[in-house]
Formats: structure tokens, sequence, C-alpha cells
């Protein structure tokens, strides 16, 4: 079996994704976008669009299609567009066009026209701070604000004040998008009152139950299939609005519709991470020990406040041990496209400010940053008596640190002609968890396997992991076992994000392959089977009783069956009353500023992980590597700029910087593998999220190492390397 089952098909470009689906009398439909940050639409002119060659529909809040709005147990409400005549922000859409032709349904589009009655718009996240509201994190039952003192201890600020040391900033995230590289897309089709809509997601099952409420008809008549994703990263998690839009289009022309957003489309229509403020306050003993740390943020959110990015809730409640922590959490709404969960969605932009603070205290104490972070390390959360199941992150940083050659690294970094050479390093963080899922597993006659749930891979290697544990739970060789996913008619597989998926479906597919070789077993002995009456055994893809073996597919065989199968479903439950669980890793970077044009390079890379058992060395190496790569794209390179009256300013791939090859050097990632089964009976957390936590902020620090200039925001640009 190769490393990754699904390599030879897209390398290939045999891998079909949402919109590589066609179908006989296909329509195609293109979004209209409102060009308003805040207001209402008072008319719409369709005229010229609904006459121009090839149009067999237009939709507008006058003219909606039939769409109620859904209601998830993991999302809440999930916004359905076209269904009234509010707009929230620039680029939200507000009509779908449809025609014969993709070219059609776009040039029509472009002759709709639309009057508003136009509102004020506050937009940018810093000029309206005082604005700032407060706001429970996401995912959580968390009150916005938290507060743990040691004992006589009667505030956060005397703690701060009796500290020897203290270092106290203010650090800035900017907007981001997903940028996926599959544009989001859908093609539904109807048969006979049932749908079945093509459209990449991170989970096929929770599609299916939004476009059932959303289209207000029975669930079994719904079945979602995304087998590939072409990159989601948390931007794909919720149903998308072409998905709305093309499945209730079909039902009402009678006929398969394609929907697909453009690029520029992408980075409106959809949903990206907030900007944030943050300020972070440490206090120390001269020996480098903490003694309090305050950590409060401010995030952008949506006008209808739908979702928060939980900055400090996420990083400085669990980092460090420190008798005393305040951290708060606030929100600005804006009229602003929507925010959303986005690769490590609080700890990326919290572990900037967090993991710079920490190395300005290190500067201030005049310790190695290293040291310094090892002195703080802690055994729980501060404030909680649940230990952590599994932490090897000194172990991560003393290797990272020899093999990165960190003890050559000067207070001062060093010059290479004239490069002007640092180092930087930064603690990961990221939440080992868990979602319930539900597993088939079948024995086939032909001697093969076939392991499936309904949940997805959105490029970070399930299918192979899905291969690779039913082969170790069934005792056979892993080309002999076929996964399938991604599709809402297999066993309901949870969401594929918060780096869940191995440790939720692995569980589920021990706990199914247990229960379908117990019913094997029971096959071989039932009256008038070969081993009728015998004590059966398994073992190496065979039954074994009475000095006699058979292969699962003989005894099927012998039996006239074709196949058995078995679901075993898994949930975060007991574990959760006894430990804290987390994946841990040690980033370090160099970075190089040339002395005269102020260019910022990332020369080379190394990240060490404690992240519990791994499943395929070269698949979870890619993840970090991805994760990282997101770090350094952070540090130098991303961030979306919003005009004033809610434009987005280089909402395309022309205007939003991306890192390509030449900004990457070679990538070093190492794993500390301890099999962590406190958690999961595979022994695996997360990987896919905390490569990126940690990395912008190693990429700043090693900018200061470099050059004696501390920038608190991201993107660093060459302006803010300039010498006064």
């Amino acid at each position: 079996m190769p490393d990754r089952l699904d390599a030879p098909l897209k390398v290939t470009g045999r891998a079909r994704y949402g919109a590589d689906h066609n179908f006989p009398g296909m329509a195609y439909g293109y979004l209209v976008l409102s060009t308003i940050a805040h207001g209402e639409i008072a008319a719409m002119d369709v005229a010229s669009a609904r006459n121009s060659p090839g149009v067999i529909g237009v939709y507008t809040p006058f003219e909606p299609l039939e769409l109620r709005t859904p209601n998830s147990p993991i999302f809440g409400e999930t916004w359905v567009p076209l269904q009234d005549k509010e707009v929230t922000y620039y680029g939200q859409p507000i009509g779908f066009v449809v025609a014969e032709t993709f070219e059609q349904a776009r040039d029509a589009a472009m002759l709709v026209r639309v009057a508003y009655h136009e509102r004020f718009a506050p937009t940018s996240l810093l000029d309206n701070l005082d604005s700032a509201e407060d706001a429970a994190p996401v995912v959580s039952e968390d009150p916005p604000a938290i507060t743990v003192l040691a004992d006589g201890v009667e505030s956060i600020e005397a703690a701060l004040a009796t500290s020897p040391v203290v270092v106290q900033a203010t650090y800035r995230t900017a907007t981001q998008n997903h940028a996926a590289m599959e544009p989001h897309s859908a093609v539904a089709v109807w048969e006979s009152g049932e749908v079945t809509v093509y459209s990449g997601n991170q989970g096929a099952h929770l599609q299916a139950m939004e476009l059932a409420a959303a289209l207000d008809i029975d669930p079994a008549a719904v079945r979602a299939v995304n087998p590939f994703v072409g990159g989601a990263f948390g931007g794909k998690g919720r149903t998308s609005a072409p998905a709305f839009l093309a499945a209730a289009t079909s039902r009402a022309l009678g006929r398969p519709v394609k929907a697909a957003l453009t690029r520029e489309q992408v980075f409106t229509a959809t949903a990206g991470r907030a900007s944030t403020v943050q300020t972070v306050a440490l206090g120390a003993d001269r020996g480098g020990s903490l003694v309090a740390v305050r950590h409060d943020s401010v995030c952008s959110t949506p006008a209808d406040r739908s979702f928060v990015e939980p900055t400090s809730h996420g990083t400085s409640r669990e980092w460090y041990a420190t008798p005393n922590l305040a951290i708060s959490q606030k929100m600005v709404p804006l009229n602003i496209p929507p925010t959303t969960f986005m690769r490590a969605p609080g700890e990326a932009p919290g572990s900037f400010a967090l993991e710079s603070a920490m190395d300005e205290l290190a500067v201030a104490l005049d310790m190695d940053p290293i040291e310094l972070r090892l002195r703080n390390n802690s055994i729980a959360p501060p404030g909680n008596d649940l230990q952590w199941s599994s932490k090897h992150l000194d172990e991560c940083f003393r290797i990272g640190a020899a093999r990165f050659g960190w003890a050559d690294r000067s207070a001062h970094g060093h010059t290479d002609g004239d490069w002007l050479v640092g180092m930087g390093t930064a603690t990961a963080m990221f939440p080992a968890l868990r979602f319930p899922a539900s597993v088939e597993v079948t024995l086939r006659a032909d001697e093969t396997a076939v392991v499936a749930t309904s949940g997805a891979d959105p490029g970070t290697g399930l299918l192979s992991v899905m291969a690779l544990v039913g082969a170790e739970s069934l005792d056979i060789p892993s080309g002999r076992v076929t996964p399938r996913l991604g599709d809402s008619v297999l066993p309901p597989g949870g969401l594929s994000g918060g780096s869940t998926a191995t440790a939720s479906v692995g569980s589920a597919i021990m706990i199914a392959a247990a229960k379908v070789l117990d019913d094997l077993q029971t096959l071989a002995s039932a009256p008038g089977a070969p081993f009728e009456g015998l004590e059966v055994t398994y073992a190496d893809g065979r039954v074994l009783a009475g000095g006699r073996t058979m292969t699962f597919g003989e005894l099927l065989r012998a039996l006239d069956r074709e196949s058995v199968s078995a679901t075993g479903s898994s949930a975060p439950g007991e574990e959760l009353t006894k430990h804290s669980f987390s994946s841990f890793g040690a980033q370090f970077c160099e970075v190089r500023v040339h002395r005269w044009t102020r260019e910022a390079r990332v020369s080379r890379m190394l990240g060490v992980f404690d992240a519990g058992r791994i499943i395929n060395q070269r698949m979870a190496r890619s993840q970090i590597m991805g994760g990282m790569i997101w770090g350094v794209s952070a540090a130098l390179h991303e961030g979306l700029e919003i005009e004033r009256n809610g434009r987005m300013a280089n909402g395309d791939f022309a205007g939003y910087l991306l890192p390509v090859n030449a900004d990457i050097p070679d990538i070093d990632v190492r794993f500390v593998e301890y099999p962590d089964t406190l958690h999961n009976p595979v022994g695996a957390k997360g990987i896919g999220e905390i490569g990126t936590v940690g990395m912008a902020a190693a990429v700043a620090n090693a900018v200061y190492n470099a050059t004696g200039i501390r920038v608190r925001h991201i993107p660093i640009a060459i302006e803010d390397l300039l010498e006064d």
C-alpha cells in the first residue's frame, strides 16, 4: 500500500472533487454579491439579466428560493443566503443567476442592478476598540474573564506590582482567509424527491443534516458526497452558500445545478480568521519563575456575533505554571465577512502574543528563552487539578536545541555578509480532542475488508490512517483494507476538524473491528459451521480451533456469506474527568534580514512534537510541515486589508500574499513518540493544527534576535524593519 492511498489519484488528476461531477442537462449558477457593507436592499433590477442569453432563472431576496435556517448541534445557526434584504458585509451573497453555461450565468450576473438604503458600517477593529464587549470563547462554557490567584493575593495587578521583573506589550494579528486550493462549490441532483449534493466539506453527515434542515425535508432524503476535499482548514466545516443555492435551485428547476465561487468571491462569501489585539503582561522573579500572567484579548467578529477567536483562553490559560493568572476575551462586532474556525483557532494568533511576550521576558531577565520556558513548564493547567495525561515538552526542546544548534546562538544574532542572522523559538500546544464517531467494518469473502465512515479527508491522510488502523485491528495486511469516507449514507464520522480525526475515527475502528471479529468467531462455531461447538480464536486473518485454521474469507465462503459487518462508536467520556489532554511542540526558526533592503527570509525551520503515537510518519510530517509553512505565512506574508467601506483591498491571489517555494527552506520535523492511551485506545493525539502554533512568534523572535527590532504585529513588513 502506498503511504497515501489518495496520492496516485491526485497526482494523475483522477480524484473527483465536488465540482468535477457533471450530469446531463446541468445548469450553472453564479452568485451576485453586495457592494456595500451595511444596509438594506431597496431594489434589484434583474430584467437585463433575466433576458440575457441562456438564463434560466434569477433569484433574489425579492424572489427567493425556498430555504430555511438550519441549526446544528455543533455550529448553531448557519446563515442561508437570499432569505432577507439585510446586508451586513461587503461581498455578501444577495443574488443567484442560473444559466445554461457558466459563462452565460457570469455575464448575466454582471447586469444585475442593486439599490440600497445604506447605513454606517464599522469595519476596523483598531478604530472601534472602545465598543468591545464581553464574549465567551467559542466551543466552551468558559466565562469571558477568568482569574486564578494565590492565597493572600488580592488581584492580578497586585501580583504584577510585586513581581521583580515585568514585561507588558500589545500585539496584533491580521485578518486571514483560508485560501483553500479548491474554491467552495457544489453540484446538486434531485431524483424521486431525494437530493444528492457533491460538495467539498469537512463532514458529509453534518452537511447532510444542514441541507435537510434548510430544504425542510427528511434527512433520509439528503445525501452529501465529498470523497475528496481540496483543502479546508476549518473553512468548509459549515455548508457553503453554493451548496444551499445549488440544492434549492435544482429542486425549483427540476434539473442538476452546479455552483462554484470564483477566487475573489471566496474571500468574502465564505469566512475567515478574525483580527486580534492582545495585551500580555508577565511578571517573574529574578530566577525566571512566573509570578503572574495577564492576557487580555479583543477580536473582530461579524455583526451577528457568531464567532469568537479565543486567543487568551486558548493559550495563557494552560501553557505555563503560574500562581496568578487573569485572562479576558472581548469582541468588537463589525460589518465584515463572517469569521470562523481556521487552523488552530485561538492558539495560532494567541501564541504569537504569548510567545513573543515570553521572548521579551527572557531578554529582560538576560535568560535563555528555552530555559525560561522549561522553568515554567506546567504539569496541569493553572488552577486545574487535572494533570496532563502525557507531556514531554522538555524533551522536545532538548532534542530541538541540539539538532538546531541552539548552543551557538548569540543573544544579539550574528552577521553573514550583508545578512543579519537570528534564531527564535516558541512553544506550541494544541488541545488533544475527540469527537463522537461511528465506523462500519466489513469482512468480505474475497479476503478483503472495508472500513467506512461518513467523515472527510481534506488532504490530511485520513483514508490511509483508516486503512492502517483497520489492518492492525483486523490483523491483516493494510493492502487488503479498503477505506471509504466522504458519504453521508455511511455511519456518522463526525467532523474532520480540531485535529480529532485519527483519535476519533481510529478509536471507533478498533471497537468495530473487535465486534466484527467476535461475530466472525460466533459464526464459525455455530451449528452447521466448520468449527461447530468449538472454542474459536482469531489471529493473522484466520480463525483457529481444534487444530485447524481457515481464513475469514474461506469461512465466509463455506457459510455461503458474502460478508459480515459490525459498527463501532466512540466518543469522549470518563477520561475527561481524570486528565487534561494536549499535544506539545517546540518550534525553532532561523531568519536572515538583509542589512540594506531589510528583506526578511526564513533560512531554517525545525519543529519537534509530542503528539502521542504517530500512525504514518510521512503523512504526519507533511501535516506538520504545512502548519509550519502557514506560520511563516502569517508572520511575513498573509493579511487581508479591509477598506473603510468594507471592500477587500486584496481579496485575490494577486494581492493576498502567500509564501511560495522560494520563501520556504527545507523543514526539519521530528517526533518524540509516547502513545497516549489515556486519551484514546489508538494512543494518537492531534497533529493537524499544532504545526502552525508558535511558528509566527518564533519568526518574530528570530527577527528581533537578528536586528534588535521588536515587531509586535503580523505580518511583518519591510517598513517595520527600517532603522530610525
